[in-house]
């Protein structure tokens, strides 16, 4: 775990589709049984993959070279690992200069979420994060000092977080963002768009999270299974998604201590905390909020699930 912070984590995976697909974007379904072109490559260190039936050679190119381009250029603004990112130059700087489009649209989803869940999603944890993994980097397993606690803790709070046209800025030095909680839900969301403007309307895409389009092959649904856990094949749950997303987040998908009793989930108020939940999945109209809204939930108490309560959001809770 010494490399810890200079290589993405790895993002076990808790969402299982039906059929054994893992991206499929449908034409319609007179050209069921023409041949699929098949894509997979990776988006923030997550495997990503792409099924297109009924595309011919050449559209299947031209296809998967946009998807290609525009994961590329939204990893050059969201990762956290490369140096030359936008979210890496602000984190060294606290300061980043005429923000691209996509940049505020993410961080205005971000707040919105931090006010949504009351504060639970926070992009700035990041120090704190680094605390911990720094902590545990060599195999400890005590806790991490109260008094470097206290200290990092006072780096963390979306709402010093001030951003326009102009620029991001950070209100206090040594502040850090991470946008792991969000950005790979948003990637999802943009390459499903990506493939509707080019004449794929009943999608089921995986990039990272789950964004459907349309309603699959029979037209009652995309069959999506929760997992049980990160090591756990079992099914705690099935879906059938229409024109919706859905988002898992687990305390146990990474962990940073050798004692496995630190997430990679942490409070902004709090620090490391046990989770109630051994898993939480939310369906929502986009990935990016399901991805937010899970990453939130599992910091909540079984009676606060009900504040993200609103039409269009399905919460899926497994108690410890």
């Amino acid at each position: 775990m010494a490399d810890l912070l200079a290589r993405p984590i790895a993002r076990r995976r808790f969402i299982h589709i039906g059929a054994a697909l893992a991206t499929i974007a449908f034409v319609p379904a007179a050209l069921a049984a023409a041949p699929t072109r098949r894509w997979s490559g990776s988006a923030l260190g997550a495997h990503a993959s792409i099924e297109l039936v009924g595309a011919d050679a050449a559209l299947a190119e031209a296809t998967f070279a946009a998807v290609e381009q525009e994961i590329a250029r939204l990893e050059g603004l969201f990762s956290l690992y490369r140096a030359d990112s936008a979210l890496s130059r602000l984190n060294a700087a606290g300061r980043l200069d005429a923000p691209e489009a996509d940049v505020l649209h993410l961080l205005a989803l971000a707040r919105s979420a931090h006010r949504e869940t009351g504060g639970l999603f926070d992009p700035t944890v990041q120090p704190l994060f680094a605390a911990y993994a720094a902590h545990y980097a060599g195999g400890r397993s005590d806790a991490l000092p109260k008094a470097e606690l206290a200290d990092r803790l006072t780096l963390v709070g979306f709402d010093q977080v001030i951003f326009d046209e102009a620029a991001v800025r950070f209100s206090r030095p040594g502040m850090a963002m991470t946008l792991n909680g969000i950005a790979q839900g948003y990637i999802t969301d943009r390459v499903a768009d990506l493939l509707k403007a080019r004449g794929f309307d009943n999608v089921l895409l995986d990039i990272g999270e789950i964004r459907v389009l349309g309603g699959g092959r029979n037209g009652d649904g995309w069959k999506v299974g929760l997992a049980s856990g990160p090591d756990n094949e079992s099914l705690r749950a099935t879906l059938r998604l229409k024109d919706r997303a859905v988002a898992t987040s687990m305390m146990a998908g990474t962990l940073l201590d050798a004692n496995a009793r630190v997430g990679h989930i942490l409070h902004p108020r709090k620090g490391a905390v046990a989770s109630a939940f051994s898993a939480v999945s939310v369906v929502a109209p986009e990935a990016a909020l399901a991805d937010a809204l899970s990453t939130a939930a599992v910091l909540m108490a079984p009676d606060d699930l009900s504040r993200l309560d609103r039409p269009g959001v399905e919460i899926y809770a497994t108690p410890v």
